[in-house]
């Protein structure tokens, strides 16, 4: 009888901070996309009533801004190391920025 073959090494894990940053990324631009689809609903029906809605600084910023965060979540997702690291840090400076001048100015 032949030994029986050695069972296969377990593929390596993702480091359990790496998994918790990249959740964290995704988050916020998800956060900044709901956001982008929320404001450009509520200029329509502002648009539709007749009242006074967001102008055009956040109908444009905030698609701009989710969609530099959500292609920038992309390539940590893709990327090891230290190029998954910069492009998280650029959704959550994205993340930041639309927030700061658009909800707090």
């Amino acid at each position: 009888m032949e030994p029986e073959p050695a069972a296969p090494e377990a593929p390596a894990r993702a480091k359990d901070g790496g998994r918790w940053w990249r959740g964290f990324t995704g988050s916020l631009a998800a956060g900044l996309v709901v956001l982008a689809i929320g404001v450009l609903v509520v200029a329509g029906i502002d648009l539709y009533t007749g009242a006074p809605g967001p102008g055009p600084v956040l109908l444009v910023g905030h698609p701009i801004a989710a969609a530099l965060a959500v292609l920038a979540q992309r390539v940590a997702d893709r990327r090891n190391g230290l190029p998954a690291v910069g492009a998280g840090v650029a959704v959550v400076l994205f993340t930041a920025s639309a927030l700061t001048l658009f909800w707090l100015t």
